[in-house]
């Protein structure tokens, strides 16, 4: 009896190319519809999407045939959620979906890296100092170098092409954080983390990039939260965070202005709130279903395809569209959850758990900021959004997510603990 009730709860593992099928042919609709969505037809599109399609089936034929791995639902989804983002971008400008494609490579690339590396936890355990001191490193010439853009100073501008450091050094806090924690040996090395935080946290706050200042801090009570397992640690996190705030408020006013509009934003609908009665709108025309690629008008209005991008989303591919992609998200989240149980090491769970708390709450950030339910803090959809940095940070915190998984290991050696 013991042995068919086994039988019977025993679940076949997906397909990896039956599901890559899918997705191809989900592309490929896509690469259609926004190359068509254009005054001409645009060839650059189908090229576009073309070298996307064979990046993917080459990605996986090799780590499938060569390093014997079978999970690729992160990449999947992934690839799902980027695709999404090319089709918008490039049905608004192609070159820019041109640009989007070498991003997503950029980023893909350091996935790969990053996985191979978060292999030899002896490794990472050695380099969690480098890597902070290169956090910081990275955070002060941002203060000094930076130039300030939409009301935050967080970008560097090297001629043409501009970078945001602390979308990098996303990746990297998670990275010093659970490799820290992992490792705690001695009280110096606890302080010597918060002072790594205080450091992040601040140097976010001067350059007035609050959205980004408040994922780090949710990172940090994640990291905090499983380290300890005590919900008091949290508690007493949110009271200092919540000290630190009225006092910024209190000698910094130009803060509280930046969010004057919200919960207000029909009484200024042609001034302030412009942007996001516009999406509420859009959101109301596009129903179920949606309009269709290119027939809505959110896409007209400015960082249609960066901040507002949820909003072309479920006015030209509808309501039920934008709920599986916010699906995707949780997909991740709940991925990382699962892997952390069962995670070799506990820097692994630290890790997984706590990236998939900043994407989802990064997620949660820009779609509720532009609906008016938070306050709109400017920061991008994971893996959607158009930005280079953004792009390159969403795939590095993918791999600590991958690494966290028995499975990427188990076929080439294991992981060393």
């Amino acid at each position: 009896m013991a042995e068919k009730t086994k039988n019977k709860v025993k679940i076949k593992p997906l397909n990896n190319f039956a599901m890559l099928i899918a997705i191809s042919v989900f592309e490929a609709v896509l690469a259609f519809s926004s190359a068509s969505a254009s005054k001409e037809f645009s060839f650059l599109m189908i090229g576009v999407f073309a070298l996307f399609i064979a990046l993917q089936w080459a990605y996986t034929a090799i780590f499938y045939f060569a390093f014997h791995r079978r999970n690729f639902e992160l990449e999947f989804i992934a690839f799902f959620l980027c695709s999404i983002g090319l089709c918008i971008i490039g049905s608004i400008e192609p070159k820019d979906a041109l640009k989007q494609l070498i991003m997503i490579i950029a980023g893909m690339l350091i996935f790969i890296t990053l996985v191979f590396l978060l292999g030899d936890t002896d490794l990472c355990m050695k380099l969690r100092m480098p890597v902070a001191i290169v956090a910081v490193l990275a955070l002060a010439a941002t203060l000094v170098l930076g130039k300030e853009i939409n009301g935050a100073k967080n970008w560097i501008v090297l001629g043409s092409f501009t970078i945001q450091p602390s979308e990098l050094v996303k990746a990297m806090f998670i990275f010093v954080g659970s490799a820290t924690l992992e490792k705690i040996q001695t009280t110096k090395n606890l302080w010597a983390f918060l002072g790594f935080v205080v450091v992040c946290i601040g140097s976010l706050f001067v350059m007035r990039d609050f959205g980004t200042a408040l994922i780090f801090f949710v990172g940090f009570l994640i990291l905090a939260f499983m380290n300890s397992g005590d919900i008091r640690t949290v508690i007493y996190s949110v009271g200092a965070g919540l000290l630190g705030s009225a006092l910024i408020i209190r000698f910094k006013p130009y803060v509280t202005a930046r969010f004057s509009v919200y919960r207000h934003v029909w009484e200024n609908y042609n001034e302030s709130g412009y942007q996001q009665t516009r999406v509420l709108v859009g959101l109301a025309s596009g129903g179920l279903l949606g309009l269709g690629i290119g027939a809505g008008n959110v896409r007209y209005l400015w960082a249609s395809t960066t901040d507002l991008i949820f909003g072309v989303i479920c006015e030209e591919f509808g309501y039920i569209f934008g709920i599986l992609t916010v699906l995707c998200f949780v997909g991740i989240a709940v991925s990382a959850l699962i892997n952390s149980v069962a995670a070799k090491s506990t820097f692994y769970s630290i890790a997984a758990v706590a990236g998939a708390g900043m994407l989802l709450f990064q997620t949660a950030l820009n779609i509720f900021g532009i609906t008016d339910v938070l306050p709109l803090t400017g920061v991008t959809l994971p893996f959607i959004s158009q930005g280079g940095s953004s792009m390159m940070s969403c795939w590095a915190i993918l791999a600590f997510i991958k690494a966290s998984d028995v499975r990427t290991y188990n076929m080439n050696g294991g992981a060393k603990k």
